[in-house]
């Protein structure tokens, strides 16, 4: 084993323990702060989600919108590239935020008008 070796396991089990303890802090203060309000009498009921109508349609607009900019991207990085000389390294991001964000806002859009109707 070599000492390349040896540096990736130690990064592999550094990360693997970070990550662990990080989401072990996180229920196990969720858990003592639900336990302390449930103590002092305050309503169960803050604690049942985020009241979306249906996150499989937040989900699946995300990716679609994804999926949809990453197209873009593509075809906008030929085009800059070929006619101007532009990099393509930019237009991926900027192109994936912008169709995931379009996206959850239409998605805010069609569940406001479908809880209005209810």
């Amino acid at each position: 084993m070599s000492g390349d070796d040896l540096k990736h396991i130690l990064i592999f089990l550094g990360a693997f323990a970070s990550i662990f303890g990080i989401v072990y802090v996180f229920l196990m203060t969720r858990s003592r702060e639900r336990m302390a309000m449930i103590e002092r009498g305050v309503d169960a009921s803050i604690f049942s989600g985020n009241g979306s109508i249906s996150p499989t349609l937040k989900f699946g607009m995300l990716f679609v919108g994804i999926a949809i900019g990453m197209i873009v991207a593509d075809v906008v990085a030929n085009v800059m590239y070929t006619y101007y000389g532009f990099s393509k390294g930019i237009s991926f991001p900027a192109m994936i935020f912008l169709f995931g964000g379009i996206s959850l806002i239409l998605n805010f859009v069609i569940e406001r008008k479908l809880s209005k109707k209810k």
